[in-house]
């Protein structure tokens, strides 16, 4: 159902024109030192995707988002990954890094909103009070517990996903997908819940479906051909 999506009744921000993408999201993204780290090609997997029923895309880099803007009038939920000197969040830290996603033509911005250390004169509820009053875009909030899943709420965020259970210091004994984590989102929310992260099989991305999300993100098991191949060379060496 490539054009289903999901109303954001509560939203205060008029200006903001977009909803939450339902079903299949594709994250079209590649490693930095790939040759699939090209506009070209991440706007061409991102085209393939919608092509073939996503109801949206996750992409990284305004120079990728503003590639893909180019090909699809799918909902992209843009990301920029920035490693900040003392900082422990990576994806979208700042405003100024939320803008420049918008700019590029993102209609999403996905922030990491965990309870780890954020740059100097950056809060969550700032941050996405800046993201709809400004830049006119709803925000969906990668987190790893509950706990930050209650505060990014708390905070306005429109649909909140469980993108770093796994990948925190609080969650590193715990591999993804976080279903247990997805039940409880979508029990004690009342917003979007989006599974994220070690989706591998379409079988655990009905299962997520099943268990309450509004969406489902998949990446690597469709679009990280870097990592399938270098397991399938791991295997038959």
């Amino acid at each position: 159902m490539p054009d289903a999506q999901f109303p954001i009744p509560h939203s205060q921000f008029p200006m903001i024109n977009c909803q939450i993408p339902t079903g299949l999201i594709v994250s079209c993204q590649a490693p930095t030192d790939s040759p699939l780290h090209d506009p070209i090609v991440i706007a061409a997997m991102a085209r393939t995707a919608v092509n073939r029923g996503a109801s949206g895309v996750r992409i990284d880099t305004p120079a990728h988002v503003a590639a893909v803007r180019k090909q699809i009038s799918a909902p992209i939920i843009g990301i920029w990954k920035q490693q900040l000197p003392g900082c422990e969040i990576y994806i979208t830290p700042r405003f100024e890094d939320a803008r420049a996603i918008a700019l590029a033509g993102a209609d999403i911005i996905a922030i990491d909103a965990t309870e780890r250390n954020r740059p100097p004169g950056e809060d969550l509820k700032t941050l996405i009070a800046r993201i709809h009053s400004e830049l006119g875009k709803l925000v969906m909030a990668d987190v790893d517990t509950i706990e930050a899943a209650h505060a990014a709420v708390e905070a306005g965020a429109d649909t909140v996903g469980t993108t770093l259970f796994g990948y925190t210091p609080q969650t590193a004994n715990f591999s993804p997908p976080g279903f247990d984590l997805l039940a409880q989102m979508v029990e004690k929310l009342k917003v979007p819940v989006i599974c994220e992260g070690g989706i591998a099989g379409p079988g655990m991305a009905k299962k997520a479906l099943d268990l309450g999300a509004t969406a489902v993100v998949v990446g690597a098991d469709i679009t990280g051909i870097d990592i399938k191949v270098t397991a399938y060379m791991l295997d038959i060496s």
